[in-house]
Order: C-alpha cells, then sequence, then structure tokens
C-alpha cells in the first residue's frame, strides 16, 4: 500500500505544473525541457514583459524573443488518462492549513511554505524553493522558518529592507533612513546590533536561569519547611496531650485522695460519736433505774427501813452525774471544702497566666517567609542595625563623615596616608553581623557597590586588589543609574529591578539568608542569596572612579 502510495505520488509530481502546483492545464513545454499550465506560464511571462527577456520559473533560463508556446498533445492525453483513473485525487500533505505559512509564488492551490527567504522577502513551499538551492546566484540568500511577519523587514517610508539599526532612536532601519532623518545618529549594521543584543540575551537567560535555581532551591526548602512546621507541630501536639493527660492523671490521684481521706476521717468521727452515744444511753438507762428505785423507797412506811436503805441508794457515779456535754456547733468538713477551692482558684489563676504565656508561644511561632513575597518594611524594621564606617579599614582616598556613617570618593585626599583594604576603593563597617540584621544605604553619584563581607576579607584581602563580590567571602550589589549587577565568586548576574537611590540590606545568619532590595514608596525584592555563613560579616561600601560619589548608612530607629 506504501509503494502504490509513493508511486501515485510520484506520478502526481511528474504532471504538476510547479506555478499552480497543480495538475497540468493545456500542457505546454519551453525549450529548457520544463512544462507547466499554459495560463500559469503565459501570466508569468507578462509580468517580464517591460524586460523582453522572458525566464523559465524553475531553471530561470532566459529566452530572447518570447517563445510562442504549443500545446503538448501527450502530456495532455497522460494527464487526461490521470484525471480518469482517478490518482488527481491522491491526498497532498503539502497543501496549507488555516495556521500554516503559504507559499508567495504558487497561484493556483497554496502549498504551505518550507522556508521563507530574508533575501527575497517571500515564502516558498518545497516546490518553488528549489532554484534556491539549485542555482548558484541564490547562494548568498538567507532561509529561515516560514514567517509570516517578512513584510517588517520592510521600511514604510523608503520600501527597502531594514538592514540597519539606529542605537540612538532604538530602531530597525533602512540605509536610506541612515542618510536622511537618522543622519549623524549612532548606526550600525543589524548583523552587528544582533550579535550584541544576542550576548546581553545569554546574560539576561543565565540571569533569570539563576533566578529560575534559586526559586526551585526556594521552593524545595519550603516543602522542607513545611515538613518541618508540620513534625514540631505533631510532636507539639503529642508532648501536650501528654502533659495534659499527666496533669489530669495527677488531679485524679488528688481527687482520690482527698476523697479517701474525706470518707476516712468521717468513719473515724462517726464512730466516735456513736461510742459516745451508747455510753450515755447505758447513763440515760442506769439513771433510770436508780430514780425507779429512789421513787418506790419513797413510798415505805418503814422509817427505820428508809433509812437504813437511803445512804446505799442516793450514791450516784461520776459517769452517771448531773454534770451534761458542753457541745458546740461544727463546721465538720467545710474547711476541706474551703482548702481545695482555694487549690482550685490558685490553679485557675496559674493556668489563666500560664495559658496567656502558652497561647503567645504558639502564635509566635515564626518562619522566615519566602523572598518571592518580601515583608512589609516595618517588618524588617524590627531588625534594624546602626552601621558605623571603620576609618581604620579604608581607602585612603574616601573621606569619612565625622559620624562615621558617610563615605564619599574624592580624587585628592586630603588626608594622605591612610592604608586601604585594596585598591577598589573601599571601606567596611566596624559591627561583627549575626542573627537577623537589616540596614539602608542611601546612595549618590555614577554608581556605588552595598556590600556584605565575611571577616576573614579583611584578613585575606587588606593589602590586595580584588573588590567586593570577586572572591567568595563577600557578596555585593552594584547600583547605578542603568540598573544593578550583584557579584560573588567573581560571576555577575543582571538584577532587573526598579531604580533607586536607597538600598535596603536583610540577613538572616543563622538561616543563610541575604536579600538586598529596593526601596522608594513601596520595597522591591531584588536579589536573594541562600548559602552558610561561617563567620560573622561586616557590611561594606565599594565606589567608582567617579570624584564626589558618596554613599551613607541610614538611622533608621
Amino acid at each position: 500500500m506504501a509503494e502504490a502510495q509513493k508511486g501515485v505520488q510520484l506520478d502526481r509530481e511528474t504532471f504538476t505544473c510547479s506555478i499552480c502546483v497543480d495538475l497540468l492545464k493545456d500542457p505546454v513545454t519551453v525549450s529548457c525541457g520544463h512544462s507547466y499550465c499554459m495560463s500559469c506560464i503565459t501570466t508569468h511571462w507578462d509580468k517580464e514583459d517591460e524586460r523582453s527577456v522572458y525566464s523559465c520559473p524553475q531553471c530561470r533560463q532566459t529566452f530572447t524573443p518570447r517563445p510562442v508556446l504549443l500545446k503538448n498533445t501527450i502530456l495532455a492525453v497522460l494527464v487526461e488518462k490521470m484525471k480518469k483513473s482517478g490518482l488527481h485525487s491522491a491526498p497532498d500533505h503539502r497543501h496549507s492549513g488555516h495556521e500554516d505559512v503559504v507559499c508567495d509564488v504558487c497561484t493556483g492551490s497554496k502549498q504551505k511554505a518550507c522556508k521563507s527567504c530574508l533575501f527575497c522577502l517571500i515564502s516558498f513551499c518545497e516546490t518553488h524553493l528549489q532554484p534556491h538551492y539549485e542555482i548558484p546566484a541564490y547562494a548568498k540568500h538567507k532561509l529561515v522558518e516560514p514567517s509570516k511577519k517578512l513584510q517588517e523587514n520592510i521600511c514604510s517610508r523608503h520600501d527597502e529592507v531594514m538592514k540597519m539599526f539606529c542605537r540612538t532612536d532604538q530602531q530597525c532601519i533602512c540605509y536610506l533612513c541612515s542618510v536622511d532623518e537618522h543622519k549623524g545618529h549612532d548606526t550600525v549594521s543589524a548583523t552587528a546590533e544582533r550579535t550584541e543584543r544576542q550576548k546581553e540575551l545569554e546574560v539576561n537567560r543565565q540571569s533569570i536561569q539563576q533566578r529560575i535555581q534559586n526559586k526551585e532551591r526556594d521552593v524545595k526548602q519550603l516543602q522542607q519547611e513545611v515538613e518541618a512546621i508540620n513534625h514540631s507541630a505533631d510532636r507539639a501536639v503529642e508532648q501536650g496531650e501528654r502533659i495534659f493527660t499527666e496533669i489530669m492523671s495527677l488531679m485524679e490521684r488528688r481527687r482520690s485522695d482527698v476523697k479517701q481521706q474525706v470518707r476516712s476521717q468521717q468513719e473515724a468521727e462517726v464512730n466516735r460519736v456513736k461510742e459516745l452515744q451508747e455510753k450515755l444511753e447505758q447513763e440515760i438507762m442506769e439513771l433510770k433505774r436508780k430514780d425507779a428505785e429512789l421513787k418506790k423507797l419513797s413510798f415505805t412506811e418503814d422509817h427505820i427501813q428508809f433509812l437504813q436503805d437511803y445512804p446505799l441508794l442516793s450514791q450516784i457515779s461520776d459517769s452517771t452525774g448531773s454534770s451534761s456535754m458542753n457541745i458546740h456547733p461544727l463546721k465538720y468538713f467545710e474547711d476541706v471544702t474551703a482548702a481545695v477551692s482555694k487549690v482550685r482558684d490558685k490553679l485557675q489563676d496559674a493556668l489563666s497566666e500560664k495559658w496567656t504565656n502558652v497561647s503567645s508561644t504558639v502564635t509566635d511561632v515564626e518562619v522566615l517567609p519566602s523572598q518571592t513575597e518580601p515583608k512589609t518594611r516595618a517588618y524588617f524594621l524590627k531588625y534594624s542595625r546602626d552601621i558605623t564606617l571603620d576609618r581604620s579599614i579604608r581607602h585612603q582616598q574616601l573621606l569619612i563623615s565625622k559620624r562615621n556613617r558617610k563615605a564619599t570618593y574624592m580624587k585628592d585626599p586630603k588626608q594622605p596616608g591612610l592604608y586601604g583594604i585594596n585598591n577598589s576603593h573601599q571601606v567596611l563597617g566596624e559591627e561583627s553581623l549575626t542573627g537577623r540584621c537589616y540596614w539602608e544605604v542611601e546612595w549618590r553619584g555614577e554608581g556605588v557597590s552595598v556590600a556584605v563581607a565575611d571577616k576573614d576579607f579583611i584578613r585575606d584581602r587588606m593589602f590586595g586588589s580584588t573588590g567586593f563580590g570577586h572572591d567568595d567571602k563577600s557578596w555585593a550589589l552594584d547600583c547605578d543609574h542603568f540598573g544593578y549587577g550583584f557579584w560573588h565568586n567573581n560571576i555577575h548576574t543582571l538584577v532587573p529591578g526598579p531604580r533607586s537611590s536607597r538600598v535596603g540590606v536583610f540577613l538572616d545568619h543563622s538561616e543563610g539568608i541575604l536579600s538586598f532590595y529596593s526601596i522608594s514608596d513601596s520595597m522591591t525584592l531584588l536579589h536573594t542569596v541562600q548559602t552558610a555563613f561561617t563567620q560573622p560579616l561586616c557590611a561594606g561600601l565599594g565606589f567608582e572612579c567617579s570624584s564626589g560619589d558618596s554613599a551613607e548608612f541610614c538611622r533608621l530607629k
């Protein structure tokens, strides 16, 4: 089937007009041997009447005078047979679709273009492209992927191909534009400008790729942060449950102890009262018996018998004497209730006070925010640090203000003899920076570097010529009127962002985070570094070679 289809395609190509890319209609053959539709070649040569030189659209062979066209009867018969056999309906995948760039040469059914020529400024299908491969005159033509924007390469003013670029006006122009309205401007060839822009593009791509890597690393770190938060929260809940269970177990034991003690004391007191009650009841019975005997004696008529019995009956034992029990009102176990109530009140007070601490501890749990969405300036001001410059560690051409906050580059120093950390016009701050720190720098002039350096930078580079950011112990953000650039370990990265004369720096030493911000009406993150700091850091300022450039550490508190 595939072989048959291939044969059909070959037959179709054999009897196809290269101008309309369709089966030949009234076929004619010119002297070079190529065949066309009568109407197609006639129209083509009509356009060449002005030059009186006629060419073959395929091989470009020229004819003078215009050839007389005669119908090729053999080809006509073969084409008719092909039509009757149905081979003419074989699918041709070269036909253009709605989104395709079409061939500008095809006059009939438009074929899909496979290349566009930047010299001819037209697009070609496979058939009409062949002369560009076969004829030496086309060797210098530049073929590119099919484009619908070829006409944008034509100057609308002079109808010429734009092959130059005006750097003054930042636009593509033609040669006539360069000697007309762009005369005296900085103009170069489009090729030269493309070369420069290509370099810039590669730098931008490196910057973008670096930012992608940084953000992918940030995403990974945030995922680890989520896992750490979840793990810590789970542990806090688990241990909190255990502690509260212990507290409840202790309370249950104390509740049981109080209950047991009260019941035990209750039983002892009840038994003691019952024993006393029984004793009193026995004494009552004894007294009633004695009373009955005395009553009986009182009715005796024999005086002698009365006098003899009375002394014996009138004796009453001490236990059955007439004294009564001195019983006072008792509160019994109300004191226990009061004591337990006091414990409850103290526990409530303790829980209320300590619970506030626990609750605030929970809400104060803080994870450093993602640097892709910076906090407000008010957040960073909580960590603001006053930075002062070290007069002893500076370049001799840097003038330091009286308050040691501002440095100005002067070509003619008034105080010679001071040594510098290098030949790059730099100065370091006095403070050792650890933990979370934030400061801001206000700069003026052509350009400055806002830097952070490892303490080892001082020892290793004091008499060297390496500037901030050109080793692995310092990080520098270059600021000028054209934009920002970041240096570290001698690698430069372009940094996009809004221009500002004030730069904020945030350092989280323990987390290894260093961020630079553009400060104006709003706060915009410029660049973030994630690394591991092994030594305390110090702030620094670096200067170009423009006299009068200055930078000052701002007072934020």
